[in-house]
C-alpha cells in the first residue's frame, strides 16, 4: 500500500525541485517615469538570504495547527530543530514515506530536542492546508515533531531564506545557528536512498546536545 503511494505521488509530482512555496514579497514601488519616458522595467523581489551560520537564528512567533503559539527563543537553552516542509514534494514523500524523518523526530526528541515543523506555503500553493486540514495530514503521515508551525504568509520562511523542502535548520543552545541545509548526503527522491545516507542533522543535534558544533555546518539544501 505505502508503495503505491508512494510511486502515485511521484508520478504526479515535478522531478525538477520544490522550492518552498512561499508568498511573494512585493517588490519595491517605483517612482512614475517622466512624461515621455519608457517606463522602467519593474524591479525583482529580493533572493532571502538564509540565516548565517554561527549567527543568532533570527527570532519568530508562529502558531500551530492546534492553536498554540511558539516562539523560538522560548526555547532557549535547548538544541531546536526547524524543518520546512511541503508534503506534495516528492522529496519529502521520500522522507516521510520511508519513515526517515518521524524516526528522526522521536529520536532525536527522546535526547532532549525540540523539533518544530515549517509550513510556508500560501493558500492555493503546493503543500497548503488548513489548521483542521493539517490535523489529519500529520495523523496520516506520523508525524513526530512537536509541532507543525503554519507560515501561510511566508515571512518566517523569508527570515530563513527557506529555499526548499525539506531544508533543515538546527538551532544550538545558545540561540546560534548550528547547521543549515540539506537533510542528509543523498539529493534524491527514491525512498531507498535512505539507507546508508550520512544525515547531518543527527549529526548536529548529537553535537550540540553535547555542547560542541558539528563537523559539517552548511550543506547545499535539495528539494
Amino acid at each position: 500500500m505505502a508503495k503505491r503511494w508512494v510511486a502515485a505521488v511521484l508520478g504526479a509530482a515535478v522531478f525538477a525541485g520544490c522550492a518552498s512555496e512561499t508568498a511573494p514579497e512585493a517588490p519595491p514601488v517605483a517612482p512614475p517615469p517622466a512624461e515621455g519616458a519608457a517606463a522602467p522595467e519593474p524591479a525583482p523581489a529580493p533572493e532571502p538570504a538564509p540565516a548565517p551560520v554561527a549567527d543568532p537564528a533570527p527570532d519568530f512567533t508562529l502558531v500551530d495547527y492546534r492553536g498554540r503559539t511558539h516562539r523560538l527563543s522560548d526555547y532557549r537553552g535547548r538544541v531546536v530543530v526547524l524543518e520546512w516542509t511541503n508534503h506534495g514534494c516528492p522529496y519529502v514523500v521520500k522522507h516521510y514515506a520511508s519513515g526517515n524523518m518521524q524516526g528522526l523526530q522521536e529520536s532525536l526528541r527522546a535526547k532532549g530536542a525540540v523539533w518544530l515543523s515549517i509550513c510556508s506555503s500560501a493558500p492555493g500553493k503546493q503543500g497548503h492546508f488548513t489548521a483542521e486540514q493539517w490535523a489529519k495530514v500529520d495523523a496520516e503521515k506520523g508525524g513526530r515533531a512537536d509541532a507543525v508551525l503554519l507560515d501561510a504568509d511566508g515571512a518566517v520562511g523569508r527570515l530563513y531564506g527557506a529555499r526548499t523542502t525539506p531544508h533543515m535548520f538546527v538551532v544550538g543552545k545558545d540561540g546560534g545557528v548550528l547547521y543549515r541545509g540539506a537533510i542528509d548526503d543523498r539529493p534524491t527522491p527514491k525512498p531507498a536512498d535512505v539507507e546508508g545516507a550520512r544525515n547531518f542533522v543527527r549529526e548536529a543535534v548529537e553535537a550540540g546536545l553535547a555542547g560542541g558544533a558539528p563537523e559539517t555546518r552548511e550543506a547545499k539544501p535539495y528539494g
